[in-house]
């Protein structure tokens, strides 16, 4: 099973270039794709559907999108029908099969003053996966904040871990006439949690090491795949500032598992070769 986790700017590309089609090109061997700063009507590129534009360029993949931040920007009357312009940012899940159930979650987030802050959301997908039911959920973090992205990944974290003891989507679907749903243990975690390694939102994702053991695995805790397998290193990146702009480069994108996976995991890797984004997908191989 193949999973790709993408920050597509918008379909933006390094090059400054609107271009779906690129950015299509470059995700669809995945078996499970998770995309964020995915929009419909924003000014930045003429107001493109583009949940509906990466529907339609990958239509062997079931799909999902959920706005977190959702804003109207106007209106008029049209052939006696009120029409609306509005603003919608948010995440999307993919998957070659079934997505049996999802949910939709707000991050904790407060008011700023200086920098724009945007409602930040994640997506859950319960996937029908041939080697029995997974989790998939694409996640987008605060920007600016290290205090407000703890609390998002702390409250992430209790949504994923609590999953069977929340139910899921719904329960008890018999009494209504509805199938029975799995509640797997297994889970992808993937997105833009915009935080470095080492730092202190890392910390809370992925649990301390200890002086002499290092991250052991445990059930409390994710576990980032790229680390695992070797992948993190102080080069790697997985977003830099377009040419002209500078030379920075920071590594912001994950794809964190649970302890249980790990034994499943094969590979996982940041392909810093591709430009449809000013971000870079990551991707992670589960036996």
């Amino acid at each position: 099973m193949k999973f790709v986790s993408y920050n597509v700017q918008y379909g933006i590309g390094m090059d400054g270039r609107f271009d779906p089609e690129r950015i299509a090109d470059i995700i669809r061997e995945a078996d499970v794709i998770a995309l964020q700063e995915i929009t419909r009507g924003s000014p930045d590129n003429g107001g493109i559907d583009l949940a509906g534009r990466f529907a339609e360029l990958l239509p062997d993949h079931f799909s999902v999108f959920a706005a977190p931040c959702d804003v109207f920007l106007g209106g008029d009357i049209t052939d006696g029908r009120r029409m609306e312009r509005r603003f919608q940012f948010g995440n999307m899940i993919l998957s070659r099969w079934p997505i049996l159930s999802t949910r939709h979650f707000l991050l904790p987030r407060s008011r700023s003053f200086d920098k724009l802050n945007l409602q930040r959301g994640a997506v859950e997908a319960l996937i029908d996966a041939p080697s029995g039911p997974i989790r998939a959920y694409s996640v987008h973090l605060d920007h600016v904040s290290p205090d407000e992205r703890i609390a998002q990944i702390l409250y992430l974290k209790e949504r994923v871990l609590n999953f069977a003891a929340e139910g899921g989507a719904l329960t008890a679907p018999a009494a209504s006439g509805f199938p029975q749903l799995p509640l797997p243990e297994d889970f992808v975690v993937m997105g833009d949690f915009n935080m470095v390694p080492g730092s202190d939102e890392y910390t809370a994702a992925v649990g301390r090491p200890d002086r002499y053991y290092g991250r052991s695995l445990r059930a409390n805790q994710f576990v980032d795949a790229l680390d695992h397998v070797g992948a993190l290193s102080a080069d790697s990146y997985s977003w830099a500032e377009p040419p002209g702009e500078g030379t920075v480069r920071m590594h912001l994108d994950y794809g964190f598992i649970n302890a249980g996976l790990v034994p499943r995991l094969r590979s996982a890797s940041v392909d810093n070769a591709v430009l449809g984004s000013d971000h870079f997908p990551v991707w992670l191989e589960i036996e």
